[in-house]
C-alpha cells in the first residue's frame, strides 16, 4: 500500500508538471506575462490584447504540444509493452515516418483535411504492420530484428518523404519541410487531438491488467486467459491512431515516444511494479510536459525567430536512445 500511494504521489506530480508547463507557456513569449496577467485572463477581467494573445495564439498552441506529447508518448508505452523492447517507439519504428508518408502525399495533391487525417493513419497502420510482420522471425520478435526492421522501413519512409519534396510545389515547400522538422504553430484545433488522447485513455485502460501480464511474457499471459491477439490487435490500432492524429496536429516529433515511457517506468518501478494503469496516464501526462517545454525553448531561445520543436526533442532523444542502446548490450 504504501507503494502505491507513493505511485499514486509521482501522478500527481506528473500532473502538476503538466499544468506548469502550460502555465510556463502561456506566460513566455515576446509579450512576457505574469501569472496575475494569465489570472485574470481567465476571470475574464482582461479583454485586451493579452487576452487575445493568450486565448487566440499561446493558450491552442500549448494545448496541443499537450496533446501530441500525451499521445506519443502512449503510443510508445503500448509499443514497449507489447513487444517487450524499451527500445521501441513510433519515431524508432518508422510509424511516425508512414504517417508523415500519408499525410505529405494529402498535402501533395492538395486533398481535404479528413484525408489529410485518413492517409497519416494509414501510413501509421501499414507502417507498423510491415515493421512487426516482418521482425516475427520464428515465433516470437527479437530486439535485433525488430530494430533493423524498423530502421529500414523508417529508411523507406525517408526516401519517399525526399520524393515528394523534390516533386512539390515551390509554395508548398518551406511549409512542408518546417512541418516535417515539428511545428505546433498551426494549433488552433487543438481539441480533437485532446479528445482522442482522453478517449484513447478510456480505450485502452481497462485492458491495462492484461498489458501488464503481457508485459512479463506472451506464454504466461496466454496461461493466465489474456487475449493476446486480440489486445495486439488493439494496440497496433491505438498505437497507429495515437501517432496518426500526433502527426497531424504537430508534424515529425521524435523520440517522446522513446524517452518519457523508459524514465516513467525507472520511476514508478520500486512503487507501482508492472502496473499499467497507473503507468500509462503517467506517461501521457509526462510526455505532455516535456514536449510543451521544449516547444516553449523552441519559440524563446532565439526569438523572434521560432526553431522546429522536433529539433530540440531530437537533441534530447539521440543521447537517450544511444544510452539504452548501449545499456541494452551490456
Amino acid at each position: 500500500m504504501p507503494n502505491r500511494r507513493r505511485a499514486l504521489l509521482i501522478v500527481f506530480l506528473l500532473a502538476m508538471a503538466a499544468l506548469a508547463s502550460v502555465a510556463a507557456s502561456l506566460a513566455a513569449g515576446s509579450l512576457p506575462l505574469g501569472y496575475s496577467d494569465l489570472w485574470q485572463v481567465f476571470r475574464g477581467d482582461e479583454t485586451g490584447i493579452v487576452a487575445e494573445v493568450v486565448r487566440t495564439l499561446r493558450l491552442p498552441r500549448a494545448l496541443a504540444g499537450l496533446a501530441c506529447g500525451g499521445l506519443l508518448a502512449l503510443a510508445g508505452s503500448l509499443m514497449q509493452v507489447l513487444l517487450k523492447n524499451p527500445l521501441a517507439d513510433p519515431y524508432v519504428l518508422g510509424v511516425s515516418g508512414g504517417a508523415s508518408v500519408g499525410a505529405l502525399a494529402a498535402m501533395l495533391f492538395g486533398l481535404p483535411l479528413i484525408m489529410l487525417h485518413l492517409g497519416a493513419f494509414a501510413g501509421a497502420l501499414i507502417s507498423m504492420l510491415l515493421v512487426f510482420g516482418l521482425a516475427h522471425g520464428d515465433g516470437s520478435w527479437t530486439q535485433t530484428r525488430l530494430l533493423l526492421t524498423g530502421v529500414i522501413v523508417a529508411s523507406g519512409c525517408g526516401a519517399l518523404v525526399a520524393l515528394m519534396l523534390s516533386v512539390a510545389p515551390e509554395h508548398q515547400l518551406r511549409g512542408m519541410l518546417f512541418w516535417l522538422m515539428g511545428d505546433l504553430s498551426q494549433g488552433e484545433s487543438s481539441w480533437p487531438a485532446l479528445t482522442v488522447l482522453a478517449l484513447g485513455l478510456v480505450a485502452v485502460l481497462p485492458f491495462a491488467r492484461d498489458l501488464g501480464i503481457l508485459a512479463r511474457g506472451e506464454l504466461s499471459a496466454q496461461a493466465l486467459g489474456v487475449p493476446v491477439a486480440r489486445l495486439r490487435i488493439l494496440v497496433y490500432v491505438l498505437a497507429s491512431l495515437f501517432t496518426a492524429v500526433a502527426v497531424n496536429s504537430a508534424g515529425s516529433i521524435g523520440f517522446i515516444g522513446l524517452i518519457v515511457p523508459h524514465l516513467v517506468r525507472l520511476a514508478m518501478k520500486s512503487s507501482a511494479g508492472n502496473d499499467q494503469r497507473l503507468l500509462l496516464p503517467a506517461s501521457a501526462l509526462a510526455g505532455g510536459a516535456l514536449l510543451v517545454t521544449a516547444d516553449t525553448l523552441a519559440r524563446t531561445i532565439v526569438a523572434p525567430q521560432q526553431l522546429p520543436v522536433g529539433v530540440l526533442t531530437a537533441l534530447l532523444g539521440v543521447p537517450a536512445f544511444l544510452y539504452l542502446l548501449a545499456r541494452q548490450q551490456r
